[in-house]
């Protein structure tokens, strides 16, 4: 089973290399510290949060489910301290929210926008913090993504990885038929 995820892995890594290449731009090996955390095991909620809660100018986060109280609640702490939190939500499972996430979209310094639900999933759950932390991984924001399944959480300090997705979050945030979050 691992031997087949490697080469699955690999596989995976040169087609984005060659689509990067194709765009003309010059796949670059990203040198970084990371961590890596697994679940349900290791507390991931709490890891969300903690990273959170170190942000100090910016939060650019792509959430395919956002449900975890300690995830929102974070998000809401940083917006509270002047932190600029912006939210891409799929279209779809967006419209599932609960009134938490419609407190946060209420908060100073907070954005949120969702893919049109017409469009094909937004499947990302991943976030950089202040340009110079990425965080990635299967690992959805919610209370069963943390604790009953088996997901992982990548953590990369690196200004490159987090200026990479800052890029793609640029790219998919301007879309023209996103629509605002309404809970």
């Amino acid at each position: 089973m691992r031997a087949s995820f490697v080469v699955a892995a690999v596989a995976a890594f040169a087609l984005a290399a060659a689509e990067e290449y194709a765009r003309g731009r010059s796949p670059e090996p990203i040198s970084a510290a990371t961590r890596l955390y697994y679940g349900p095991d290791s507390d991931l909620a709490a890891v969300d949060a903690g990273l959170v809660d170190s942000a100090k100018n910016t939060i650019d986060m792509a959430a395919y489910v956002l449900t975890d109280r300690a995830v929102i609640a974070a998000l809401g702490r940083a917006a509270e301290r002047g932190v600029r939190v912006r939210l891409y939500l799929d279209g779809e499972e967006s419209r599932r929210a609960g009134p938490l996430l419609g407190d946060l979209a209420a908060t100073r310094n907070v954005v949120i926008k969702r893919k049109h639900p017409s469009r094909d999933l937004m499947h990302l759950k991943s976030y950089q913090i202040d340009g110079r932390l990425l965080r990635s991984g299967s690992a959805n924001f919610s209370v069963s993504a943390a604790q009953y399944q088996d997901n992982d959480l990548v953590v990369i300090d690196s200004r490159a990885a987090a200026g990479r997705f800052a890029e793609e979050f640029e790219r998919i945030w301007a879309r023209p038929d996103n629509q605002s979050f309404q809970p």
